[in-house]
């Protein structure tokens, strides 16, 4: 499945992140890794202590991905609304779900403080990144000014995390595009800026 110039443990990892995305912690077995990645049980603990290990190592290569391409667009030209409509729209795997959002469903990584980590931080520097741009936003009077930075940012991520769920839930990524059109309807610029 992975090229031999990719390292055993790139492969390992690799492995984790697509099984836990698919399956989850608990779905996710020592053996299913091995054979995923091509490797041997003795690779995997020679690099990794053990599941719970490469699994961290996992959510935090997934979490990162997540915000380098999340950073791509938000930090990419345009108006407030602008970027925020880009990152509302850019390409992504709907009907999979969250990379990352989806750990939140997931008990034991819920319940474990180091594998819940990386997932909380991510959310919290998503929020905070969507309320810095909102704040531009509102600073270059793109915004109504009744606007709360910190509570759209909420809404912003919410609205992409709901959307998943609902587009999973019928099979269609419909629900996911509605979600998202309604939300920039109520932040579509009154100066017509955008």
């Amino acid at each position: 499945m992975y090229s031999a110039l990719v390292s055993t443990p790139d492969r390992l990892i690799e492995a984790t992140r697509d099984l836990l995305w698919e399956r989850g912690y608990v779905g996710t077995s020592p053996k299913a890794i091995q054979q995923h990645a091509g490797a041997g049980q003795g690779s995997m603990y020679h690099h990794f202590a053990g599941k719970p290990d490469l699994a961290l190592a996992a959510i935090v290569r997934t979490a990162a991905e997540l915000r380098a391409g999340a950073e791509l667009v938000l930090g990419g030209p345009g108006s407030a609304y602008e970027r925020i409509s880009a990152y509302l729209r850019r390409e992504r795997e709907v009907l999979r779900g969250c990379p990352v959002g989806r750990l939140t469903m997931d008990p034991d990584v819920i319940a474990s403080d180091k594998l819940r980590a990386p997932v909380d931080e991510t959310i919290g520097w998503l929020r905070g990144r969507l309320g810095e741009i909102v704040q531009q936003g509102l600073d270059q009077g793109e915004f109504d000014r009744s606007l709360n930075p910190d509570e759209i940012a909420a809404t912003v991520v919410a609205t992409v995390q709901g959307g998943y769920v609902l587009a999973r839930a019928s099979g269609s990524t419909a629900a996911f595009d509605a979600g998202v059109r309604g939300l920039l309807s109520l932040l579509a610029p009154r100066t017509g800026s955008a």
